[in-house]
């Protein structure tokens, strides 16, 4: 398949080229770390931070948040997430 932006630097501001299905897990670390997440059904992200600090969110379907988590945590999720490398 062709790409006719393969020779150019790709940057934060890029758009994602890679998804994954995020499990959400007390202990796992989401590895590769995504750029974003995108919602696919409404209700509670319990978001982890690089520094450790854990805040809930309330999403709706079809939300982005651009916020590369460490963690998506099963206690507290209740949402469906998948990042966006």
């Amino acid at each position: 398949m062709s790409d006719n932006f393969q020779s150019h630097q790709r940057g934060l501001e890029s758009p994602a080229d890679c998804h994954v299905a995020i499990t959400p897990s007390d202990n796992a670390f989401i590895n590769p770390r995504p750029r974003a997440l995108w919602c696919q059904t409404a209700g509670n992200l319990a978001l982890e931070d690089r520094e450790g600090n854990v805040l809930n969110y309330s999403v709706t379907a079809g939300q982005i948040l651009p916020f590369r988590a460490v963690r998506v945590l099963a206690t507290g999720t209740t949402a469906t997430v998948y990042g966006w490398e």
